[in-house]
């Protein structure tokens, strides 16, 4: 065991490490990126999407996309000009699995969430992007 890792187990194919642990942690720092997060566990979502529905700019959402992609979190996909973001579920990282798992469960009550979800329905790219 090295001095990084803190454990591994024999249905995870790879080794934690404290690296992995720190880059869940540091993603679920910031208010914008667990609104990401659950608004996701709704559907899959494109970074013109977001910016609608959190009121952010759209440069803003790529880096916190990018912070909540090192973390084994959300994954993204490319199609024509949209990059289309889904969670992840930890698939390389088990700290993500377990912290996706039960954010289903947290933040229910949460009034601005549960405002940004009402709007989901009326967020559609073709009204939300413009290509360039």
């Amino acid at each position: 065991m090295t001095g990084k890792t803190i454990f591994q187990n024999k249905n995870i194919r790879k080794c934690c490490f404290m690296d992995d642990f720190i880059n869940v942690m540091k993603a679920l720092s910031d208010p914008n990126r667990v609104r990401m997060i659950k608004l996701l566990q709704n559907k899959d979502l494109c970074v013109c999407e977001l910016q609608q529905l959190l009121s952010i700019p759209q440069p803003a959402v790529s880096k916190h996309m990018k912070v909540l992609e090192k973390a084994g979190m959300v994954k993204s996909s490319k199609e024509g000009l949209w990059v289309n973001y889904a969670l992840d579920y930890g698939s390389s990282n088990p700290y993500a699995a377990t912290i996706l798992g039960n954010l289903r469960h947290w933040l229910c009550n949460d009034s601005a969430l549960k405002k940004m979800e009402k709007k989901l329905p009326d967020v559609k790219r073709h009204t939300s992007c413009k290509k360039s």
